[in-house]
């Protein structure tokens, strides 16, 4: 799942993840929409933007990490700084990777094997 409220971002890394052999990739604009989303249909990775509108990925990260049924999902928080308070925060909620923007898709596919082992 793909959480970014830009649609060219959430395009890119979409593309990415198809290239690197993900079949089922999926979108949300939005934490909250997302998060009804995996709750509904479980995930295996969820890569977040960090600056959205409504709720933020460190709250997002939050509610996921809380949930006993969506709680050990993989998690990749994107970021546009590299805020060391932010970074901090998100390792205390219990992200897997981060990624800061501007990215390669080289860097994204470093950071899901990071999570994940070596992609085929």
């Amino acid at each position: 799942m793909v959480v970014d409220d830009q649609t060219s971002m959430r395009a890119m890394i979409c593309r990415a993840l198809q290239d690197f052999g993900f079949r089922d990739v999926r979108d949300c604009s939005g934490a909250a929409q997302a998060l009804d989303a995996i709750r509904a249909d479980r995930v295996h990775l969820v890569i977040s933007d960090y600056n959205m509108p409504e709720m933020d990925g460190l709250a997002f990260l939050e509610a996921v990490r809380s949930d006993p049924d969506i709680g050990k999902t993989g998690f990749i928080m994107l970021t546009g700084s590299s805020d060391r308070a932010v970074v901090e925060r998100a390792a205390a909620l219990g992200v897997n990777n981060y990624v800061v923007k501007p990215f390669t898709p080289a860097t994204l596919r470093e950071k899901i094997e990071h999570v994940f082992g070596a992609l085929a």
